[in-house]
């Protein structure tokens, strides 16, 4: 009796940590929340690179996954006449501009989502 009930608790736990694993890498997780839904990447309309004449390099510390670089390029891409890409890797987003680079509105933009600008050159 005692050997069925250890049993029935270890497959227990085993189907709660599928169950687990499979929200994880359905819902996304790590810094930004066990909960919430993986960021996905929203594209810029015009992805004509010669309508972009200028570029600027952002450098952004405290971005530490996927969804928050994706965070920070869905937020600099809603920019008007702006193109980002942002590598995490590099800790850094590429931009591209129909403009002269408007620092304080990029700095403003990634600073509200929480981010710290380092560097715009």
């Amino acid at each position: 009796m005692g050997t069925a009930i250890i049993i029935v608790l270890l497959a227990a736990a085993c189907v709660y940590a599928a169950y687990s694993y499979v929200k994880k890498l359905r819902k996304g997780g790590g810094c930004c929340g066990e909960h919430e839904e993986t960021v996905k990447k929203i594209r810029v309309a015009d992805r004509d690179k010669s309508h972009y004449p200028y570029r600027a390099v952002v450098r952004i510390e405290g971005m530490t996954c996927g969804n928050c670089a994706n965070r920070v390029q869905n937020a600099l891409n809603a920019m008007e006449g702006t193109w980002a890409e942002v590598s995490l890797g590099d800790r850094q987003a590429v931009l591209r501009l129909k403009q002269a680079p408007d620092e304080a509105a990029i700095r403003k933009t990634v600073s509200a989502l929480g981010y710290t600008v380092l560097s715009v050159r």
